[in-house]
């Protein structure tokens, strides 16, 4: 017997609740959908508050959350745990494939969402959470967590005061590899604590494979994106933030292997163009080439090629601004000694995680609402498209249409 869901099931919503008037000192209470991995990180950025509600497919996962927080109810079907009435608020951090369908049900059921990255397995997908967000009001974050970090902040700052001047190109790379898999023809038995039908969910059915879950699933098209989807949200989100970009207009494949039915690509290179307007705070045309599986820009010295395996490269007027998570030079560093930064004007974040709570309590504001993120999801797997198309993507974005 199958239970999964359909494209229907982005509208299935548990019981409809108004959001509880909180105070900043009253917790908030919260149910987590997928436990274990990620899971257990967001798990554990939650944990001040009170855990009432805990869902995975996998009973092992979900027995081991439940021995740290005994009061919480389980569930291995999200939909039943949004039919709990004292939740105020869900995470979300199951495999991109099931992110849509938990996070629009949560949103429609009354409850605020922090969902892991990106934000949707496809871009229909993404526009139906952005609207039905903005349409509910409610307080959401994505989990890139490297947006709350000190650097990110330092690097911003330096590109919005014209450190290295006008900046019209900017270079992106990975070390991350996915895909390049074949397609399993083993039939092992499904693992008496999975439910193997919930974790598929809005899929197409497919025989059970270690090959699948619960570590490998960005190696296939039908659960993830590869690379590009996995850190896109992460390092696109450095140029997204400092420059004001919001969605590419067109997007093209530079070099890449050929496309496989079921893998992501191992590696890829991908040219973005983003041009004023829709909301962008640019002035001109902004470049943006994405780089994964070991893929570097050419005008990288091996130097430096060989000491950042991920990175993101602004060429400005004035110089280069080379940042990574947790470090950032100014190139070539001749022309900058003496530098004096900006004093930094960006506040400290009190923790992505943190941000989210607090907003729930107080309707504040996050940095990675969906407006914010369901942006930059949408350029990184416009990426994807592209490659999987087979040619450039001329891109309309405010009607989700290729013009070409």
């Amino acid at each position: 017997h199958r239970t999964a869901l359909g494209a229907a099931g982005l509208w299935i919503v548990g019981c409809q609740t108004a959001p509880r008037r909180l105070s900043a000192n009253d917790k908030l209470n919260i149910g987590v959908i997928g436990v274990a991995n990620r899971g257990q990180a967001d798990l554990n950025g939650v944990a001040s508050e009170n855990i009432v509600a805990l869902c995975d497919v996998d009973d092992k996962y979900l027995a081991a959350a439940k021995k740290r927080f005994p009061g919480a109810k389980t569930y291995n079907d999200f939909r039943r745990l949004l039919d709990q009435r004292d939740l105020d608020a869900v995470v979300v951090a199951t495999p991109d494939h099931t992110h849509a369908v938990a996070t629009v049900a949560a949103l429609k059921s009354g409850r605020s969402v922090y969902c892991e990255k990106p934000l949707t397995h496809t871009i229909s997908e993404c526009r139906i959470v952005m609207e039905t967000t903005r349409k509910l009001k409610r307080v959401t974050q994505l989990g890139t967590q490297i947006h709350a970090e000190r650097n990110y902040r330092r690097v911003v700052e330096l590109v919005q005061t014209g450190a290295v001047g006008d900046i019209r190109e900017v270079h992106v790379w990975v070390s991350a590899t996915y895909g390049g898999k074949t397609l399993p023809t083993d039939r092992p038995p499904i693992p008496p604590n999975l439910h193997y039908d919930l974790w598929l969910g809005p899929a197409k059915y497919r025989p059970y494979s270690p090959e699948y879950l619960p570590f490998s699933w960005r190696n296939w098209w039908a659960f993830g994106g590869g690379a590009l989807a996995d850190f896109g949200c992460h390092f696109m989100d450095l140029p997204h933030w400092a420059l004001g970009l919001r969605t590419p207009s067109s997007a093209e494949v530079v070099d890449g292997p050929p496309v496989d039915p079921e893998c992501p690509p191992p590696w890829l290179i991908v040219h973005y163009e983003y041009l004023p307007g829709e909301r962008q705070n640019i002035s001109a045309p902004v470049q943006l080439t994405w780089y994964h599986g070991g893929k570097k820009p050419s005008l990288l010295p091996p130097e430096l090629a060989a000491d950042w395996k991920s990175g993101v490269l602004f060429i400005g007027s004035k110089g280069w601004l080379l940042s990574d998570y947790v470090r950032h030079v100014l190139l070539p560093e001749k022309d900058f000694v003496g530098f004096v930064p900006p004093p930094p004007y960006i506040p400290d974040s009190i923790g992505h995680h943190k941000e989210w709570i607090q907003a729930c309590k107080t309707d504040g504001p996050t940095t990675c609402n969906f407006d914010y993120s369901g942006a930059l999801t949408e350029a990184a797997l416009l990426g994807n498209v592209t490659y999987r198309a087979g040619c450039k993507i001329e891109w309309d974005s405010k009607n989700l249409r290729a013009k070409n």
